[in-house]
């Protein structure tokens, strides 16, 4: 199976613009994911795709491949179909993994992972990762997405309140939080994308519930390492400081 690994990049963002260009350590952000993300023996290819001039010229400056996508884009799928169309005239690929932008340390094992779900059947259509916590604040925090899956790994829902909820006040309260990154079969990857918005992601403001929602399977796989984004410049500091 041929699969294609895309990062998004856009420069245009509310709470930090011209975040994949920000210099860590030495290196931007998006060149860090490029790395990481290279270092995937299970991707035919890496690419950045993005909408700015500036980031075109960086990746293709540092040696990286890159293509320019439309503005219009409403979310990463998005991104990553116009991507995978521009791509697949000089290869065919099987299968896209969609790698956030804003991880710069993320695990390569953790694109592995991903990868080896999609190739685990032709019944697999969708594939991404979970991490088990027993955090409270982690899973009341309506900023970290929580998941609930079946006996074989397949998602059930998505969602930012605390799911399952313990009725049992006596049981220590434990359950799987999302690892944002996502593998599609292309075929899948061009139906998801012409779908309209669904009722309970209007309302949980979360993409994959659309998919769910119109009959789309996610298969799962239990990570234990959680790559941190970054949305704000607060954010890098934290992660430059730990790190």
């Amino acid at each position: 199976m041929k699969i294609l690994g895309i990062i998004p990049a856009r420069y245009a963002s509310s709470r930090f613009p011209g975040k994949p260009l920000v210099d860590i350590r030495g290196r931007s952000m998006v060149m860090r994911v490029y790395d990481q993300a290279s270092q995937c023996s299970e991707l035919a290819k890496v690419v950045v795709a993005t909408d700015d001039k500036r980031i075109f010229a960086h990746v293709e400056a540092n040696g990286g491949a890159v293509v320019m996508t439309g503005e219009h884009h409403n979310s990463g799928t998005d991104r990553c179909l116009e991507a995978l169309e521009i791509m697949q005239h000089e290869q065919h690929y099987d299968a896209v993994i969609n790698i956030q932008g804003d991880e710069p340390f993320i695990d390569p094992e953790q694109i592995a992972q991903v990868a080896q779900i999609l190739q685990q059947s032709d019944d697999v259509q969708i594939a991404t990762l979970v991490k088990k916590t027993s955090e409270k604040e982690e899973l009341s925090d309506p900023n970290t997405v929580k998941a609930v899956t079946d006996i074989s790994g397949r998602a059930l829902y998505f969602s930012r309140a605390p799911i399952p909820w313990h009725r049992d006040e006596k049981m220590s309260p434990s359950g799987f939080t999302h690892v944002g990154i996502y593998g599609y079969k292309s075929e899948v990857l061009r139906q998801i994308a012409a779908l309209p918005p669904a009722p309970p992601e209007i309302t949980e403001k979360l993409e994959q519930l659309r998919w769910l929602y119109n009959g789309f399977t996610i298969h799962t796989a239990e990570t234990a390492f959680e790559s941190k984004g970054i949305d704000t410049p607060e954010d890098l500091s934290k992660l430059i400081n730990i790190g």
